[in-house]
């Protein structure tokens, strides 16, 4: 934990900035704060709330609490990156989060990202899964969570081997996490 000294933080700057900071999301309003962790994106093409309703339908699909929102959020920047050149998936993204959204609000009265229970979450993504989107973002995440090296590490996979000789002499048979019988 860091501690911050008194001195050089006055009760009148930190109103400053935050009010600066409430200003600059407000005008911004593309802009998507993690909750898990500190990040945030822009997504200037998609919109802020169709970018957060992606990346919680994509912490729903592939569910990982040990994961980050930075991780699947950089996912859906590609669908950002990509809906600025391509009309007709910034068309179908759209309207694809407009009708799970309008879904949402019909049985459980509130935006898909605004539900906290994810069984709920769930249920709604069931009813979409023979969706344009929904196949999209499932076969987009497998890679773009996956392949990430920057995960890696928090599934216990140390990456490839190759070029070190193989798992043979790298302890490919340690199962020290199975119960000895």
């Amino acid at each position: 934990m860091r501690i911050l000294d008194k001195k050089t933080i006055s009760r009148r700057s930190f109103l400053k900035s935050g009010t600066a900071t409430a200003l600059g999301l407000t005008i911004a309003g593309n802009l998507v704060l993690g909750k898990s962790s500190a990040w945030a994106a822009s997504f200037d093409n998609l919109g802020g709330g169709n970018a957060a309703t992606l990346i919680q339908m994509a912490r729903d699909i592939y569910p990982h609490d040990h994961l980050a929102d930075k991780y699947y959020a950089k996912v859906i920047e590609g669908y950002n990156t990509a809906a600025a050149k391509d009309a007709e998936l910034k068309k179908m993204i759209q309207a694809e989060v407009k009708k799970i959204n309008e879904a949402s609000k019909k049985k459980y009265g509130s935006d898909y990202k605004d539900i906290n229970r994810e069984i709920e979450r769930v249920d709604i993504l069931k009813a979409n899964t023979s969706s344009p989107l929904f196949g999209k973002l499932r076969g987009d995440l497998v890679t773009g969570i996956y392949n990430n090296q920057e995960v890696w590490p928090k599934f216990g996979y140390e990456g490839a081997s190759a070029d070190k000789g193989g798992y043979i002499k790298r302890g490919f048979n340690d199962i020290n996490w199975l119960d000895k019988v």
